[in-house]
C-alpha cells in the first residue's frame, strides 16, 4: 500500500505529534474529490441503523467503491473529513479504516461533531480527496 507520489509529514517541527492521522501529505498528481459517502447499500437503503461499527464499515465501502471508479484506491488519500452525530463513533471509524489505509501512511484527517445528517438514521459521512499519479 505504498504509493510514491506523495509525502507524509507526520511531526513538522513545532506542531504536537498527531495521533491517528498525518498532519500534512503532499503529492503530484490527478485530483479525485469523492463526495461524502454514508451508509446506504446500492439500493439506497440504510446499512446498520443505530450501529456506527455497521456504518462505519459500509462507509468506508462505499468510498472504497467511489475510488475505483476515479482509478484511485485509499493509497492515493491524502484527506479525509468525517462528520458524525456522536464524536464518540470515532473508535468504531478507525476500526473500519485499518482495513482499507496503511496505518503507517494515514492522510490528513478532520472530524467533527454535527446536530445532524441529512436522515436521522445516519450516523456518519466521510468524505476523501485523493491524488493520483500523473
Amino acid at each position: 500500500m505504498n504509493s510514491s507520489h506523495l509525502t507524509h509529514i507526520t511531526e513538522p517541527p513545532g506542531v504536537a505529534p498527531a495521533t491517528g492521522y498525518t498532519h500534512v501529505v503532499t503529492g503530484t498528481g490527478r485530483l479525485v474529490q469523492v463526495s461524502g459517502q454514508v451508509a446506504l447499500d446500492e439500493q439506497g437503503r440504510v446499512v446498520g441503523e443505530g450501529d456506527p461499527g455497521a456504518q462505519a464499515r459500509q462507509v468506508f465501502a462505499n468510498l472504497d467503491r467511489c475510488l475505483s471508479a476515479a482509478g484511485a484506491s485509499f493509497a492515493d488519500v491524502v484527506k479525509l473529513t468525517i462528520f458524525v452525530t456522536d464524536i464518540g463513533y470515532l473508535p468504531a471509524i478507525r476500526e473500519a479504516r485499518a482495513a482499507y489505509i496503511d496505518p503507517a501512511r494515514l492522510p490528513a484527517s478532520s472530524a467533527m461533531q454535527v446536530v445532524a445528517l441529512f436522515r436521522p438514521e445516519i450516523l456518519i459521512e466521510i468524505e476523501a480527496m485523493a491524488v493520483v499519479a500523473g
